[in-house]
């Protein structure tokens, strides 16, 4: 690959916003449902699992590096943006970075390691968790007053400290799982692509 094709452009900077938007409306409809306390925890299965499809066909046009930080960012700047703190911005770099390093040692065209991207790229949504572990007093005072007593005493019952490290292994794993999913089903384009 050369240096030309290696710079991103107008075209992947649209690709990315497009997949972004799709990502994003799916996590952003997800969410919804951990108004019911004990979906709150289980939205880092529920979310890399389906998230994992739109995911899936935009690594089929992801062949420059840098491309998943930027989707990284941008569901870091939207977290951000929507009240759900700035972790997820952090962790939406970091795990973007990391993705896309996973998939350039894939050369953009191994199946197994677009799996593995993904799963390591689902690492971003512990951001969205990482306030109640981190600045817990803080946070479920917050939740009282957003969410009401009831919500915030099961969700402290449901997240001991030591779920953090769980929650961020079931990221992983529910991304590997999304993953596999979005492959089966994206099998044509995978095949367009050259993804073997």
């Amino acid at each position: 690959m050369n240096t030309k094709t290696a710079r991103i452009g107008a075209k992947d900077l649209v690709t990315v916003g497009i997949y972004s938007a799709i990502y994003l409306v799916i996590t952003c409809a997800l969410a919804f449902l951990s108004l019911i306390p004990i979906m709150y925890p289980l939205m880092t299965i529920i979310c890399p699992i389906v998230g994992g499809i739109p995911f899936m066909l935009f690594l089929t046009k992801t062949k420059k590096f840098g491309m998943i930080t930027i989707m990284g960012i941008l569901m870091g700047l939207v977290m951000l943006l929507t009240g759900m703190g700035y972790w997820s911005l952090i962790t939406g770099v970091i795990a973007g970075l990391l993705a896309d390093l996973v998939w350039k040692a894939g050369r953009y065209s191994s199946a197994k390691m677009s799996i593995v991207t993904n799963g390591v790229f689902s690492l971003w949504y512990i951001g969205n968790y990482i306030a109640v572990f981190v600045t817990r007093e803080a946070y479920f005072q917050h939740a009282v007053e957003s969410y009401g007593q009831a919500w915030a005493d099961t969700i402290q019952t449901y997240l001991p400290n030591w779920m953090a490290v769980v929650l961020l292994i079931v990221c992983f794993i529910s991304g590997l799982v999304g993953g596999l999913i979005g492959k089966s089903l994206l099998k044509k384009h995978f095949k367009k692509a050259g993804i073997a």
